[in-house]
């Protein structure tokens, strides 16, 4: 079994320990918490893995997870294990689009998106979402595909919100 630091804001706060076991590797991860939701993350030479969220108990947090070489193996040699915080999230940035059919190349997509007003987009990595004005006593938004629909506030307004991969495919 190897150990290395447990690293929060830069200084050792705890322990994290690594067990290869055949295809898989073991991580179990342990440290006082401050307040909040902390995520242990294990730290390479090449890459970084999320390892969870740090499990509050007797004055400590601690976490134990199995991954396959498929996913540890981007990490290269590992160096370090740190404590980050668990709600970090980029802002929801969207941005209003005059013709929405003009982000896809489907054809089906872009013929059903034709004439639609008030529509919003954002990306976030691969995954294009397009937000569609809702009004419950009109037809709804691509109806055919209704079932990959998400309702929501966005501003002041609501929205049907579908996400897309890159071949324009709907994905839940």
């Amino acid at each position: 079994m190897d150990k290395y630091p447990l690293m929060l804001e830069g200084k050792p706060t705890g322990e994290l320990s690594v067990q290869r076991e055949g295809l898989y590797t073991s991580f179990h991860a342990r440290c006082p918490l401050p307040e909040g939701l902390w995520c242990a993350w294990a730290v390479g030479d090449r890459g970084e893995l999320r390892l969870g969220i740090l499990e509050p108990g007797e004055g400590q947090g601690t976490i134990r997870r199995r991954f396959s070489r498929q996913l540890t193996g981007p990490l290269g040699r590992l160096l370090r294990g740190e404590v980050r915080p668990a709600e970090v999230r980029e802002p929801e940035v969207w941005e209003s689009v005059a013709e929405p059919e003009g982000l896809f190349r489907a054809p089906w997509l872009r013929q059903r998106l034709k004439g639609a007003r008030g529509a919003l987009t954002r990306k976030a990595g691969e995954t294009r979402y397009l937000a569609l004005p809702y009004d419950q006593g009109k037809a709804f938004p691509l109806t055919t595909l209704f079932c990959f629909a998400h309702i929501r506030r966005i501003g002041e307004a609501t929205y049907v919100v579908y996400a897309f991969d890159r071949q324009d495919h709907p994905v839940f």
